[in-house]
């Protein structure tokens, strides 16, 4: 599996364009479609589905005109049923994670078998989202934060800006300090 990151939006969010042989995933499309189509149609992609992470402005800017140029399903959190169930379009095998807490609607997309996952405003490097915006969970955060630690460990991370990082069990300071709260 390929990812491309591709910086757009005034946020300076991450779009990413997942791809595997010639098919792709658009992953958050927030911002500037003309430089997301040119890069899909520059590398004659075939675009079968877009993941929203959540739907803050900034990660969902460009999806409307997504949804009218490709005519591919949507996945978000609607389609969420568990952290176990497996998901497959075409070549690409997912879960669908439920991360609410900066946000109602936050899920992580978790190709199990490339190891990579999309945080989208989740965990970013050394840090969290934020729960103070509106449609924050600071206990459903606290709680999903503890429930990832547990279950993820050496995990290549796509978070929704900045730079994508391993992620290691108790390697973010925010998920230290509230395992050692709470113990």
């Amino acid at each position: 599996m390929k990812i491309d990151r591709l910086v757009v939006g005034t946020l300076e969010e991450n779009c990413y364009i997942v791809s595997k042989d010639n098919n792709c995933i658009i992953i958050d499309p927030g911002d500037q479609f003309n430089k997301i189509k040119n890069f899909i149609n520059y590398n004659k992609f075939n675009v079968v589905a877009i993941f929203v992470t959540h739907y803050h402005f900034d990660h969902i800017g460009a999806l409307d005109e997504c949804k009218k140029e490709y005519d591919v399903d949507v996945y978000d959190y609607s389609k969420y049923i568990n952290d176990d169930k497996i998901y497959e379009i075409e070549n690409f095998k997912f879960k669908i994670i439920d991360s609410r807490g900066h946000k109602e609607d936050l899920v992580s997309f978790y190709f199990y078998e490339d190891n990579a996952m999309f945080t989208g405003d989740f965990i970013f490097k050394d840090t969290i989202g934020r729960c103070d915006l509106m449609g924050g969970d600071y206990n459903m955060m606290i709680h999903n934060l503890k429930k990832f630690n547990e279950n993820y460990d050496n995990i290549n991370i796509y978070p929704g800006h900045g730079d994508n990082i391993v992620f290691r069990k108790n390697d973010n300071k925010y998920i230290r300090f509230i395992d050692n709260k709470n113990t």
